[in-house]
């Protein structure tokens, strides 16, 4: 569904702002509401911009690195806490786990040796982990955040040597072609846009090279277009699950590090990285190239998102691709917020689940549970419904919610059947204030 005609304003406005100010040689944003591109917003003209040429996207490729190792964790093939050397035998960081490199929390070094890898000459697996030493870890693990591209082009290498398939064929059969990406590639594919380092002093462009960073290919070497990041972004917020099961994805968004212990308004999960704005937070990654930069903010619960993309290294003026992503969802979501879904009334429930509800009280405060549409038990405080419960057996429920989340609530009843108590992880809710758990 299109945005209405003021919000799309005040997005190509933004959008034209920041080129303007920023000095972008061209700037390409798009809005994903539901799965569609919603809007696309463009500015400048080195080159004219549309929604199918292309940028590189760096960093945003860790994402796809990362579903590929989930993917291969949900099929068997490894496990999130298996050490390095499980993989990638004989290297001196072999001890840190495939966790640890995918939410930036194993304190490794965050470039390899040698030449600035994103310019140059990229060299094969081989070389990349010969190059390990133990003076690569910089921090101990889970000490602090701690941003590393070469944590990336080891799992890349990890991935390689359980399918036997090189990173690049493995991330077209597994991804690219089964959402329909077809504009998402290796190399840059025409029509694409050059990139460029702007001169500080006289605004004149600097065209820069377009490499081939070989091993480290899985941190940040794709190209993508508008139109094909939308499919991506439409990914994250409501996995295929024929790709990837929804509540890995969940598993993926959950925070193993804050990134900005002073504000706590970011984190990074499991190859994604988690903003907090207001009272939303979005996941999604930022990525820059020599020549280019990229942003991608996903709002999983309404299904919407913005991508964005320039060909220069940085904009300038406090301008930020990254940051301009979520400040226009943030204004979309503010401008169109999302309609409540109609309330229906719902079939009688079983008898031995309609008996569950109601109130039910522990340590002096009063509890109200109901029946949702799923027939799953939910409640909480009375006007604070926090908690869900799923059924698992016979008088057996599974939290789902809150500080409940994954604690069992047993049915306790007496002698005639009927329930007089709810064992909720020992916490025993009575009928009355008055009866003793």
């Amino acid at each position: 569904m299109a945005l209405l005609p003021e919000t799309a304003r005040q997005v190509d406005l933004l959008v034209a702002r920041a080129q303007a100010e920023g000095r972008g040689p061209s700037l390409a944003l798009g809005v994903v509401r539901d799965g569609d591109l919603a809007h696309v917003a463009l500015a400048g003209e080195q080159p004219r911009p549309d929604a199918d040429l292309q940028y590189r996207i760096g960093s945003i490729s860790k994402t796809m690195t990362a579903v590929l190792v989930m993917q291969q964790r949900d099929a068997g093939r490894l496990a999130l806490d298996d050490p390095l050397d499980k993989h990638l035998p004989g290297t001196p960081v072999g001890a840190l786990t495939l966790r640890q490199l995918l939410g930036h929390a194993s304190g490794l070094q965050r470039e390899p040796d040698g030449q600035w890898w994103e310019r140059a000459a990229g060299a094969d697996l081989a070389t990349l982990v010969a190059g390990l030493t133990p003076a690569k870890i910089a921090h101990p693990p889970h000490h602090v955040y701690h941003y590393s591209n070469l944590a990336y082009g080891l799992l890349g290498g990890v991935l390689e040597r359980i399918t036997g398939t090189p990173w690049a064929d493995l991330l077209r059969e597994r991804l690219l072609e089964p959402l329909g990406m077809r504009r998402t590639t290796y190399h840059p594919t025409e029509p694409y846009a050059r990139g460029y380092v702007v001169h500080p002093w006289h605004e004149t462009l600097r065209e820069e090279p377009r490499t081939d960073t070989g091993a480290m290919a899985p941190a940040g070497q794709l190209w993508s277009t508008v139109e094909d990041l939308a499919r991506w972004a439409a990914f994250l917020a409501d996995p295929a699950p024929d790709l990837l099961a929804p509540a890995t994805l969940t598993e993926m968004c959950a925070p193993v590090v804050i990134s900005d212990p002073d504000a706590w308004t970011g984190g990074h999960g499991l190859g994604v990285e988690l903003y907090r704005v207001g009272d939303r937070v979005y996941v999604g990654h930022g990525g820059s190239m020599p020549g280019y930069v990229a942003g991608l903010a996903v709002h999983r619960p309404t299904r919407t998102a913005v991508v964005d993309f320039a060909n220069s290294y940085g904009l300038r003026a406090g301008h930020h691709v990254v940051g301009l992503a979520r400040e226009i969802l943030t204004l979309v979501l503010d401008a169109e917020p999302a309609a409540p879904a109609p309330w229906r009334p719902a079939d009688a429930p079983p008898a031995d689940l309609a008996e569950l509800t109601g109130r039910w009280w522990w340590m002096g405060i009063e509890y109200e549970f109901r029946v949702d549409p799923k027939g799953d038990l939910v409640g909480g405080p009375v006007g604070s419904p926090l908690l869900r419960f799923t059924p698992e057996a016979p008088d057996r429920w599974r939290g789902r919610s809150g500080s409940q989340d994954g604690e069992l609530l047993t049915v306790i009843r007496d002698d005639n059947n009927n329930p007089v108590a709810l064992d909720i992880a020992t916490f025993v809710f009575t009928r009355t204030p008055d009866q003793e758990p």
